[in-house]
Formats: structure tokens, C-alpha cells, sequence
């Protein structure tokens, strides 16, 4: 494990989930870590969890880019600059093509592709200037595009194709660029998923209980960032779709249909 003492991480969503587990795990390490989320009340929730001077949170919607802008200015104003920036917040939906709003695309699409977008331009010169690390925190579904998740594939396939295209721009610059792919993990995400009509499911129509926890999945990223992987494909079934998808698409096919579909209707 790479030193973090008095290193500067930026964590978007770090409220619940994984980005929570980074939060933690990232303090425990030494580092000095910035947070933001939408819901102040959580953001207050986690400033008393931990209560230490290390912890910087703002409220923030990365789906704005003034939001985002400020974000990194306070975090810079406070601590002088950036070492680590992880693209963590996200939200994911459920609801087929043919039903879904555009609303739900819209949004989904805002949050995971713009919202990093936003916060990695308006971070980029410190980082840069550090030699340090950008993370996107992405998906499996940036790799296969996932029934009832059509909007959260294409904004996970953007957020890959984007990050490597920044990954190849700083080719020998000394900073590292890298996104990381969870498979199913333990997390709030499919709750706040949004429906057709751009609202929480509430519900989750997963088995969380079989699922990596997120404390779990936190600790791979962190490793991985130390040593500076190009990507980190998480759990079995994880990689395994990635493999299936690459040399065998059309098997791929059938078997994410049936893991979604049942008498042809969505079930998970």
C-alpha cells in the first residue's frame, strides 16, 4: 500500500456506499479527504462519524457544473491543491427502452458521465501538477450493456471511453488515469435507482446479501491505485461477463437475458 499520510483525496459521493467505505478506509490511511454529496443531512451524519479535522464535506450536486467548480475550489482553498481524485458518485435506473422518460436518461447521464467530467476538468491542473491519480469509478455495465440499464451502460461506456482518451493524452506525464469496474456491490444504488419516470425505485430487486460489501470493494480500489493499475475489474462474475462479452458476444447475449428476463418480463 502506497503512503497516504497528508495526501490530498477527492471523493465524489461519499456519503453511503462505496464512496463511504473510501472515505474511511482513505482517513485511516492518513490521507486528508474531501466529500460531497447531495443530502446535507447524510454529509452531517458522516462529519460526526468521524469527526476529525481531516474530513472536509460539502454539499454538492455533480450534475451541476457550478457545483462541481465550487466543490474543488473549496477543497483547494482549504488544503492547496489535489493528489487523488476519485469519481465515485453515481446512480443507476431500471426501466426498459420502451418505457423509459427521457427524463431518467438525462439524469443518469448527467450525474455519471458530466459529473465526472466536471469535477476532473476543474481538478486536472492540481493533479497534474502532482503527478497524481484519476479514478473513475465505473461499472460492468461500461463493458456490456445491461437490460433495464440502458442509460446507466452508456454513461459508464462514456466515462471509460472518455477517461482512456485523458489516460492517453497524459501518456508519460507522470499522471496516472484509471477507472475501476465493480460488479454487484453492496450499496444503496439500486434504492435510489431511478424508475421510468425519473424517481427512486425504493427498492432493490437484487440479492444484496451475495453481493461484494462495499468496505470490500473499497479496499481493492485503493490497492489498485497503488499500484497504478490501468483497470480493476471486480468479483468472478464480473470478469467472467467481461471475458463472455469480448469472445463469445452472442452467448453473452442469451445468458444476460436470462439472468434479467423471466417470462419475459424484467426481473431484476
Amino acid at each position: 500500500m502506497a503512503d497516504y499520510k497528508d495526501k490530498i483525496v477527492v471523493i465524489t459521493g461519499g456519503s453511503d456506499g462505496i464512496g463511504k467505505a473510501l472515505v474511511a478506509q482513505f482517513l485511516a490511511l492518513g490521507a486528508k479527504v474531501a466529500t460531497c454529496g447531495r443530502t446535507q443531512t447524510k454529509l452531517d451524519d458522516l462529519a460526526r462519524e468521524f469527526n476529525s479535522s481531516s474530513l472536509l464535506v460539502i454539499a454538492a450536486d455533480v450534475s451541476q457544473q457550478s457545483n462541481c467548480t465550487s466543490f474543488i475550489e473549496r477543497v483547494v482553498s482549504q488544503w492547496g491543491t489535489i493528489d487523488i481524485l476519485i469519481n465515485n458518485a453515481g446512480i443507476s435506473m431500471r426501466a426498459l427502452v420502451q418505457d423509459v422518460s427521457m427524463d431518467t436518461l438525462k439524469r443518469v447521464m448527467d450525474i455519471n458521465f458530466w459529473g465526472s467530467v466536471y469535477c476532473t476538468k476543474a481538478a486536472l491542473p492540481f493533479i497534474t501538477q502532482n503527478k497524481g491519480v484519476i479514478v473513475g469509478v465505473s461499472s460492468i455495465a461500461g463493458y456490456r450493456g445491461l437490460p433495464g440499464r440502458s442509460g446507466y451502460s452508456a454513461s459508464k461506456y462514456a466515462l471509460n471511453g472518455w477517461l482512456e482518451a485523458l489516460k492517453t493524452e497524459l501518456y508519460g506525464s507522470g499522471t496516472h488515469v484509471m477507472w475501476v469496474c465493480p460488479g454487484f456491490t453492496t450499496s444503496n444504488i439500486r434504492n435510489a435507482a431511478l424508475d421510468k419516470d425519473a424517481k427512486a425505485q425504493g427498492e432493490s430487486p437484487m440479492d444484496e446479501g451475495e453481493m461484494m460489501s462495499s468496505k470490500e470493494c473499497a479496499t481493492h480500489i485503493i490497492d489498485a491505485i497503488s499500484k497504478r493499475k490501468r483497470t480493476l475489474v471486480l468479483t468472478f462474475t464480473g470478469k467472467r461477463t467481461v471475458f463472455m462479452n469480448k469472445f463469445f458476444p452472442a452467448w453473452a447475449d442469451k445468458l444476460v437475458h436470462q439472468f434479467f428476463f423471466k417470462e419475459g418480463k424484467l426481473v431484476k
